[in-house]
């Protein structure tokens, strides 16, 4: 492919905020680019302003071509440079506005830092310091912690022969082992456990309403709770199943990742590229923010600069290459603009019941559709959802999430997948939970509804909604 062709199709692949990063390095690479808007501050203030997302004549017209020699635009440009001020002959500096917004600008910036906060790792060596541990000791300490990740929960993967020397004794491995029961009696309580018996366990204390029966469930039935088998708890313990119960819901008091709370949280910011108006008959407008994307054009100082006669061969060599390159990007940057919001259009315009109504409206579409709609390839489609985001009166939301397949229902209609997931979580929040349906009883459920679905996809669906088995849903207490 030529390469304009594949700068263009990088460019849609964009979201806004690379795009806005990318325009900001080939601003910095390419001088002869610059912002079309205009610095109050340098304005007359009668002066009649252009709107900034029309170019002006030259800047249409003014590509170079590299297979002739450009004469008709640079005598053009000759007859232009007789009108132009001396000041044009010294390259334009920044204005002191400009530089102070500039200034404020990474000001701001830094004063946003996030403070770094307390890791795991400080935490427990904050602690550790304050014991008086012979040095050997402290030492497989540090080790055993260092181990330790907060995004795992704290918890101890390791082997403790893998922190000794390869010729380690039987003491030398005691004493590793009491560096980790050392560890492990640290703050947060269950840190460097090696599995989740280790890390409830010290989290329980004498005080605990149902202590022993919280430690006979941790200690022995952790699984048969997992799996929701009460009565088989209820047949070993010889607990009631309304005590079983009882301290389950204390149970779910415990941390199972203790070391969690120092994981960083990382939260993307999301800009929407596009974002809906609507008009007065109820339809959907969709309208790109163009604050959000700079206007470009290219520099008036480089183009008389071109025509003015007085640069060298190879600077004019060097400025018909950078004029070739900034037109290709602000071509590629209207272009994505157009196709962007032709697509995101085509898009509302078919899931407006969606919008209207929620989620259980959405219909089922594809792409292709998308694609003949606009007249694009189907791959042209794909880059320009990826990663975009659509400011709706339902939030802001990925454009890819107006993609979904379906299947037909009993009347013929097409019914989105999504519908079914919405529909098949309503009827197991509503089923008798002393006797959940079982995959095959949701199938004759869903039919009920008019949602003829095979047992293997309720299935598939359950275990990707997070829904546990029959089984697992059955409420042991509750009474038939």
């Amino acid at each position: 492919m030529a390469p304009r062709m594949i700068q263009s199709m990088e460019i849609l692949q964009l979201p806004l905020m690379a795009l806005q990063e990318r325009i900001e390095q080939e601003m910095n690479e390419n001088p002869v680019l610059e912002l079309s808007q205009t610095d109050p501050a340098e304005s007359d203030e009668g002066e009649e302003k252009e709107d900034p997302d029309t170019p002006e004549e030259t800047e249409r017209e003014l590509v170079v071509d590299e297979k002739s020699d450009n004469a008709d635009d640079f005598e053009r440009l000759v007859d232009l440079d007789r009108e132009v001020p001396e000041y044009f002959d010294e390259r334009p500096r920044a204005s002191a506005n400009r530089i102070q917004d500039e200034a404020n600008r990474k000001h701001d910036a830094m004063a946003n830092l996030v403070d770094r906060p307390e890791s795991l790792h400080d935490h427990l060596h904050l602690q550790l310091a304050e014991l008086e541990l012979k040095p050997e000791l402290g030492r497989l300490c540090e080790r055993i912690i260092s181990t330790l990740d907060a995004r795992d929960g704290g918890y101890f993967r390791g082997n403790l022969r893998d922190l000794l020397p390869p010729s380690a004794d039987a003491e030398q491995l005691e004493l590793a082992e009491l560096a980790l029961s050392i560890v492990q009696q640290l703050d947060p309580p269950g840190i460097a456990a090696r599995d989740l018996r280790e890390c409830l366990l010290p989290q329980i204390s004498p005080d605990m309403l149902f202590y022993e029966e919280l430690r006979v469930l941790i200690t022995a039935h952790l699984e048969d709770l997992r799996d929701n088998r009460l009565p088989a708890i209820q047949k070993a313990t010889r607990m009631s199943i309304e005590d079983i119960h009882d301290s389950w819901e204390e149970l779910r008091k415990l941390n199972p990742k203790p070391g969690g709370v120092f994981a960083e949280t990382f939260v993307p910011t999301v800009t929407p590229d596009v974002r809906l108006e609507l008009a007065e008959d109820g339809a959907y407008k969709v309208v790109m923010d163009e604050d959000r994307v700079p206007q470009l054009r290219i520099s008036e100082y480089y183009r008389r600069r071109l025509a003015n006669g007085t640069a060298t061969s190879e600077e004019k060599e060097f400025i018909k290459r950078k004029i070739n390159a900034a037109q290709w990007l602000i071509d590629s940057i209207n272009q994505r603009r157009s196709t962007l919001t032709r697509v995101a259009q085509a898009i509302v315009n078919y899931q407006k019941r969606f919008l209207d109504e929620g989620p259980e409206a959405i219909e089922p579409l594809k792409m292709q559709q998308i694609a003949d709609e606009v007249g694009v390839h189907v791959t042209t489609v794909s880059r320009a959802v990826d990663d975009k985001w659509l400011q709706t009166p339902r939030g802001i939301l990925p454009l890819r999430k107006f993609f979904v397949g379906g299947t037909r229902s009993d009347d013929g209609d097409d019914v989105a997948w999504d519908a079914i997931r919405i529909k098949l979580q309503e009827v197991v929040d509503n089923e008798n939970k002393s006797k959940p349906f079982s995959d095959d009883q949701l199938v004759s459920e869903l039919k009920k509804h008019g949602l003829t679905v095979a047992r293997r996809t309720i299935t598939k669906y359950r275990q990707k909604m997070g829904i546990p088995s029959s089984r697992q849903r059955r409420d042991w207490s509750a009474k038939s």
